[in-house]
């Protein structure tokens, strides 16, 4: 039995000498006469002098820009901030940096999807269709700040067209081929974008899942398209649908060759926006999150390079699809010079030990999946270092969910013994991660071993109090770049603020529990807010509330997200019917088939229960926190105070319930 806090590996002295982040502490070391003996005080600098830390990143990584970088940080708070208002850069140009270095015919992207076979693109290749695809684009009169947007599946295309489209200052935004249409529209209309890139379908556990209807409605829905790029990934052959506008990808490559020296990337102001990601609240529309390109590079070099350890030579892997913050993740290792693994298809076909021969196969150094995928190998009795060929393997990243010390034992007793486990935490908002890992450190089981440089990262109760080893807010109190520049079509800043200073007034409030050790060791122990953490992927209780109480026999309803051991998660909607109806067989189908096909099949519930009332505040919000707490074992009296209720007994239907899902 692995007890939590085990220690289960340290690191050879080589690997962390020649690990990244012992690389750079090296360099303050001779360039600037910082002795820092260990991560603990490289973290403490980077939190005490932050502007000195993010200008050592700059100049350490050599971020090619126009202007000055100076000043590196301006502003008032967090929400004051802003990063490198000097310079003018380009993340997409950093993506390339590497071409010309690379040998010829070594792989940027090796790729395999359930409807397509394993291959590999060069980094010549990648370059090349990058460089036509944005003169392209730039030839219909797609320009800064123009939107282009992606409904494709996990392939080179789709990252081709994101690093083209960011090369000319255009603004990339994807959304997962699983999605239906009313959840791509919510997120895609409030951007307007001028470009979709569309695909005919995908393939998962071996089904083929047409998606040209799909794209057809997408596409009607968003006046403001241009141009739809169209890429038959089912069927090469087959007529795609009737879309005003439509080319496909084949016409577009089918281009003069644009020489590396002729191409220029739009370097562009660091308020300029990169991408947009999505996140959903509990009430209205996606946010549509806003990341800049000078902070969120500043911060992708920083977590690729020292806290991942990628480099030339590396190839990581992370299952993940298209709509998730952890695909732009999975391209970003392209900025340290390392090969990325683009994988379509289910983790679990044609067997459970597939990701592991395709690790063997690519020969992958950083291989991440979630503790869900874990427990589903260990369920299987897969011991994988026993029947693949794993000797490149340096490192596990396990994300998604917290991670038990059972998640880190089968990795070290049925992977490798000399392996890396490293678990992470972040989010959407800021597209990378607050705690994470580093290879200067041991790992102790279901521990993450540390936050990560640049993140003032605190623990804090309900009063704003510090914390110490006990469980509080995760909480941020000093501003980092990779915070968003702006919501979309928020032109105060209230979304922005509500959503993350308005509990702890100018501090980021993130939404997840946290204990940190004596030793700076991290543990997440769930969303502290109503945000559904449905295998790795959250989702808003918004978007099942718009689809389900549209139907006639739906009053009212909730919905919570438990996370359980291992990488679990149990998600029940409760539902107010109207009068005389009742929840049977046939409305319960009707229900799961229009969130399964108008969003997705992570918003279908694990269970419908009919309730008699829902439970709200005085102010009207649903005590969607509340009832998760009570579902998580928490005592009615310490979930919410009875005089902030609209209606105190039917909090106290739920905590019957949760009593009854206890002892059951």
């Amino acid at each position: 039995m692995i007890a939590e806090g085990q220690r289960l590996w340290t690191p050879r002295a080589a690997f962390a000498a020649e690990s990244q982040m012992a690389r750079y502490m090296d360099w303050l070391r001779e360039r600037h006469g910082l002795d820092l003996p260990d991560y603990a005080a490289l973290w403490r600098w980077s939190i005490d002098e932050s502007q000195a830390f993010w200008r050592s990143i700059w100049s350490y990584f050599d971020v090619r820009h126009d202007g000055a970088a100076e000043p590196v940080l301006v502003g008032e708070g967090l929400r004051g901030a802003r990063w490198f208002t000097g310079a003018r850069v380009n993340y997409a140009e950093h993506l390339l940096l590497h071409e010309a270095d690379a040998a010829p015919g070594a792989p940027a992207f090796h790729h395999l999807g359930e409807a397509r076979p394993r291959g590999a693109m060069s980094w010549q290749e990648l370059g090349r269709q990058v460089r036509i695809v944005a003169t392209r684009l730039r030839a219909m009169g797609v320009g800064p700040g123009d939107r282009v947007v992606s409904y494709m599946p996990n392939v080179p295309e789709t990252a081709v067209a994101m690093i083209a489209t960011v090369a000319i200052g255009a603004v990339w935004s994807s959304a997962a081929i699983e999605f239906g249409v009313r959840t791509v529209v919510d997120r895609f209309a409030q951007i307007a974008p001028k470009v979709l890139l569309a695909a005919d379908g995908y393939r998962f556990a071996g089904k083929c899942i047409d998606r040209r209807a799909e794209a057809a409605e997408i596409a009607a829905a968003l006046p403001s398209l241009e141009r739809v790029l169209w890429l038959p990934c089912l069927d090469p052959g087959g007529a795609p649908p009737a879309i005003a506008g439509l080319e496909t990808w084949a016409s577009w490559l089918d281009h003069p060759e644009v020489p590396r020296a002729g191409f220029r990337f739009e370097r562009v102001a660091h308020d300029h926006p990169l991408w947009v990601v999505f996140s959903s609240g509990t009430t209205g529309l996606p946010k549509a999150i806003v990341h800049g390109h000078a902070g969120m590079l500043a911060e992708h070099l920083k977590l690729m390079h020292l806290h991942l350890n990628l480099g030339p030579g590396a190839v990581m892997f992370f299952y993940s699809t298209t709509g998730w913050m952890m695909w732009n993740l999975l391209v970003a290792a392209l900025l340290t010079g390392a090969a990325a693994v683009l994988y379509d298809g289910s983790p679990m076909h044609p067997d459970p030990g597939f990701l592991w021969q395709l690790a063997a196969e690519t020969r992958t150094t950083c291989f991440g999946a979630s503790p869900t995928y874990v427990q589903h190998m260990e369920k299987a009795g897969l011991r994988p270092g026993e029947v693949f060929d794993l000797s490149a393997l340096e490192s596990v990243i396990v994300s998604g969910a917290p991670s038990t010390p059972e998640t880190f034992g089968w990795l070290y007793e049925c992977v490798k013994r000399d392996l890396w486990v490293t678990s992470q935490s972040g989010g959407t908002e800021i597209c990378s991660g607050f705690v994470g890992a580093s290879p200067l450190l041991p790992v102790y089981a279901g521990e993450i071993q540390a936050r990560m440089l640049g993140m003032a990262v605190q623990v804090w109760d309900d009063a704003g109090r510090e914390l110490h080893g006990e469980v509080g807010e995760l909480v941020v109190t000093r501003p980092f770049p990779s915070m968003p520049i702006r919501f979309w079509n928020d032109p105060d800043d209230a979304r922005y603020r509500e959503a993350y200073f308005e509990h702890f007034p100018g501090v980021w409030r993130h939404g997840d529990f946290i204990r940190i050790n004596e030793r700076g060791g991290c543990y997440i122990h769930g969303r502290s807010d109503s945000t559904l953490n449905r295998h790795g992927v959250r989702i808003g209780s918004a978007e099942i509330y718009r689809v389900v109480e549209e139907l006639d026999e739906v009053a009212d309803s909730l919905v919570v997200c438990c996370e359980q051991p291992g990488g679990q998660f149990y998600m029940p909607l409760f539902l107010r019917l109207a009068p005389g109806r009742v929840l049977d067989v046939a409305l319960r189908e009707r229900i799961a088939q229009r969130l399964r096909t108008q969003c997705s099949p992570r918003h279908v519930p694990d269970r419908m229960v009919q309730v008699d009332a829902i439970p709200y505040t005085l102010t009207g919000k649903k005590m969607e926190v509340p009832v998760r707490k009570l579902l998580m074992g928490w005592p009615p009296a310490a979930v919410a105070s009875r005089d902030a209720m609209a209606d105190p007994a039917a909090l106290d239907w739920f905590a019957g319930f949760a009593r009854e899902q206890v002892l059951g």
